[in-house]
Order: C-alpha cells, then structure tokens, then sequence
C-alpha cells in the first residue's frame, strides 16, 4: 500500500524540517518586504526589518496578515511577482465581501500538486487507483487542488465536479471509482442518494474519501463511512494560503498533519494575538514559506484548534494540527453564550440524528432565540407525534445540558432541509437581517 509520497521530507527529524523552515522564512520575508507594499509598510511600522529575522523563532515578530488585507489590496496588491509569471489564478467565493484573489506561478502549482499527492498517498491511493473529483471547478480550490494531486501520483482522474448526483453515482458505478473528493455534506448527500436509488455501497468500488472545504465532526464521518462504504480522511486548505492539501490525514485518523516543509502555523490566543504552547487552544496561524507568487505571513484563518508534536503510528514527523473546533467568525453569541455549530452537530450526531441540521437566530422582543430544526430518520418520522416531541424533548435536554441554553428543536421530515452540492448551510442569523 502507498504511504509516503516523499518519504525523505515526510518522515524527516525535526531539527531537518526547521533547518528547511528557517532557511525558506527567512528568504520570504526578504521577498515581500521588497515586493509587497503592504507588508513593507507593515513591517517598517513595527520597527521589524528583514534581517531582524533570522529564524523561526523570529516569526513573532512580523505583523499579522488580515482576511480584510486582501480584499483592501484587491485584485493583485499582494502578489509578490510581476503578473507576466503568474500562470493560474484562484479566488473565495466573496460571500461576505470582495472576492480573495490569489496567483500560483508554475512552481506553486508543482508545489500544490506535490502536497495533495502526500494527502492520496496517505489514504492509500496510487496509480492504480481511480480519482473521483466531486469538488467544484473554477476559481474554487477545491477541484483543482485534488485533480493536480490526482495526476501527480499518476492516477487516473476523473473530474466530475459538484451536482448532478445521480449522474455521480452512475459515474461511480460504471468509472469504477475508488477514492471520492468532495465537501463532508456532499459525501452525505450522495451517500443518501445511493439509498434512495436503491443500491448499497456494495454496488460501488470506494475505498477512500477525502472530505474538507467545512468543518464536520467524528459523527459525521461515522454516519458517512457507513453509507458509502469507505474510510473518511479529512483535509484541510483555504484559498489565501494554498487550497486543499495544507495538512492532511493519514490513516490514523486523529488530526492532520501539516505540511511544515511549505508552510508554518502557530496557535495564538485570538483575543491579545499571543503565541501559545503546543497542545493548547487557539487561533491556527499560518505561514507560507515556498510560495512564489502569493507568499503570506502571519494569516489569521480564524478557525480554532490544536497542535500535536505527540509521535504519529503512520511514521510522518509533521506536526499535527486538529480538526478545526469551530471558527472565530462563525461563533455565534446567543443570549451572552458562545455557540459553535459544531458543538451542536456533535450531539445530534450521539443522539443518533444525521448531520442534516439548520439553526436558525432571530430576535424576539429583544431576546435571542436558536431554533434547531434537524432531519428525522425515514423510521422516527413514522412515528406517533407524542413519541417525536418526546425526542424533541430529550434533544432540547441534551442540547441545553452542552451549551448552557435553551432551545426549540423541531424534527423535521427527511429530506426536508435543502442539500448543497458545495459548503452546506449551517447558520440562519435573522439578527443581522434586523440589526
């Protein structure tokens, strides 16, 4: 089975891997000091001066790098290289602002091929195998990271992108599909799909799937293991630092493993922008120190997690970086209590109900309210109405018991809460449509 794609750099001692990270950091923060404004004026406004940094543990030094930098300096004020060597360019979706555009020169696109091929060499694909891309295409990551993978470790790709899913499932039956690409709630929704169209994971040829672009927890993968009929590794990205492939699972399942030979992170307290030790809770921070048209430092992703340095079974000597434990920015204050969605979905799931949720915010009378209204099971939704509101109640109980708050929980009919080929959603805040 194929387990290291570059065993030299993957399996490598540590004093190796921060040998290679002083060398690239130091060499980064010479380029986009003389090449990025913003990061010249940052920096000369803190007093730090490229050769201030001499290594690693420099990097507190530098300024922080803002989502709202990107988009202030729209479209291509970050770029590091003139616009002639920029060969491909990506950008978010621009839901909640201007679009984040990011360039790749030819070396950052080897780059990005390189760390997605690490991802299916982790979760046993080679060759031989066939690569099932049902992320989108375009000026999202998600597709394009996964395909260049796919072809690096020359397997045999196959680029679906997102809807259609019957179509997919056709795909995945006559294409012989063995590794899936996709969003978590994508995964689910096909997985449903096949039910529905009367066909088990017998009928299909996976063996592996590689699910990101969303947070999702341990219920999730379970539920989604079961309805496809393989084992679920999660991989984590985002558009500002490469895409798809930043740290990825190998088979022990139980955190991602970053690839430290491009990019650095740090957890700091997201409130005083300090930096924690390894093994406590924070704001992951991000690095990069090989890219050539993009190199960024210092970005707040918002997300909250945890790193590891604890020896891995898989033999990889990266550093560990958890699932992400919910976001800064998709915290939600209700009545003075801090709320991730994750939290939530984390005891539908114990409860035994599907991920397939919606929370709803508003505003009543001056009082938050949270409505959660999760799928039922096609043989709860059978039931009598005085056992659906008795588990109404228990979930209400349940929930209320982990966030310290009272909820209305409505049961809902399956199938009810629309799907998404893409990022499912989660959060209904009717407060900001109000405020």
């Amino acid at each position: 089975m194929a387990k290291y794609f570059q065993p030299e750099i993957e399996t490598a001692p540590l004093e190796t891997i921060r040998e290679i990270q002083n060398e690239r950091l130091i060499n980064t923060v010479n380029r986009v000091y003389n090449n990025v404004e913003l990061y010249r004026e940052r920096m000369n406004a803190a007093g730090v001066k490229p050769e201030d940094i001499r290594s690693i543990d420099d990097l507190h030094k530098l300024p922080f790098t803002y989502k709202q930098d990107l988009r202030d300096t729209y479209p291509y004020g970050m770029m590091a290289v003139p616009m002639s060597e920029v060969v491909e360019l990506h950008a978010s979706s621009g839901t909640t602002g201007k679009q984040i555009v990011v360039g790749y020169t030819e070396n950052d696109l080897k780059s990005w091929a390189d760390i997605c091929a690490r991802q299916l060499y982790a979760v046993g694909a080679d060759e031989n195998d066939y690569v099932h891309v049902a992320y989108g295409y375009g000026l999202f990551t998600g597709g394009f990271g996964l395909h260049i993978g796919a072809k690096r470790i020359g397997a045999t790709t196959i680029p679906v992108s997102s809807g259609n899913t019957p179509r997919q499932i056709t795909i995945l039956k006559d294409f012989g599909s063995t590794v899936l690409c996709c969003t978590p709630s994508y995964a689910l929704y096909i997985g449903e799909t096949l039910e529905q169209m009367g066909l088990t994971p017998d009928d299909i040829s996976l063996k592996a799937g590689i699910f990101g672009a969303e947070p999702w927890t341990e219920g999730m993968r379970k539920d989604i293991e079961k309805k496809l009929g393989l084992k679920a590794y999660d991989i984590y990205g985002l558009t500002e630092v490469m895409g798809p492939g930043v740290a990825f699972e190998c088979e022990e399942q139980s955190g991602m493993h970053v690839n430290e030979d491009h990019f650095i992170v740090e957890i700091i307290d997201p409130d005083t922008g300090e930096v924690l030790p390894v093994g406590e809770e924070g704001e992951i921070v991000f690095t990069c120190i090989t890219k050539e048209a993009f190199p960024i430092l210092r970005y707040r992703t918002r997300d909250i997690g945890v790193l590891s340095r604890e020896k891995c079974s898989c033999g990889r000597t990266f550093i560990k970086m958890s699932k992400p434990r919910g976001r800064t920015d998709d915290m939600l204050i209700i009545r003075g209590v801090n709320v991730f969605p994750s939290q939530i979905e984390t005891v539908l799931t114990q409860q035994g109900y599907s991920a397939n949720y919606q929370l709803i915010v508003d505003r009543v009378n001056n009082t938050d309210t949270l409505d959660v209204r999760v799928e039922m099971s096609a043989d709860v939704f059978s039931d009598t109405v005085r056992n659906i509101s008795k588990k109404e109640y228990e979930l209400k109980e349940a929930l209320k018991s982990l966030l310290g708050l009272s909820a209305k929980v409505t049961l809902v009919e399956p199938q009810s809460i629309e799907r998404s080929t893409g990022k499912a959603v989660r959060v209904i805040d009717k407060r900001k449509l109000h405020d």
